[in-house]
């Protein structure tokens, strides 16, 4: 592993979640290649595409809002695989096995950005050249 985010899980699962998605989009209706097909793939790779971008990020708030790119592009993906279920494009069981997926990068995803935001900021420094007040 070559780069920082590579390390992290939820990049891990996000990937690997990619490539299911990929895998169950061949089924679907040719029809929808460019529509759902299509949509579903690219708002499942955005997941850690925002990841890995964001770990690059110079400050930590900055990263965190890549992760909140992730996390709706995770709501994303929630709203077509069940549009996807309903209209038969995706039978119970490899939804279920999405479903799954999805969840747990969705928990990942908050339970890291929820750690970011509580990492505590160093405080600065009080200056050495600041003279003690009395209480006379």
């Amino acid at each position: 592993m070559a780069y920082r985010f590579e390390k992290l899980v939820v990049w891990q699962k996000a990937m690997a979640f990619c490539g299911s998605v990929y895998e169950k989009t061949k089924q679907f209706p040719k029809d929808e290649l460019y529509g759902m097909t299509s949509q579903l793939r690219r708002a499942a790779t955005s997941i850690p595409l925002n990841i890995a971008e964001g770990s690059a990020c110079k400050t930590k708030r900055e990263f965190i809002q890549f992760l909140y790119v992730a996390l709706r592009s995770l709501y994303e993906v929630v709203t077509i695989m069940r549009l996807a279920h309903q209209l038969r494009y995706l039978d119970a069981s490899a939804h279920r096995e999405l479903e799954a997926q999805i969840s747990g990068i969705g928990r990942l995803l908050q339970a890291l950005i929820n750690a970011m935001k509580t990492v505590p900021v160093p405080k600065k420094p009080e200056s050495f050249n600041q003279q003690p007040t009395t209480n006379n």
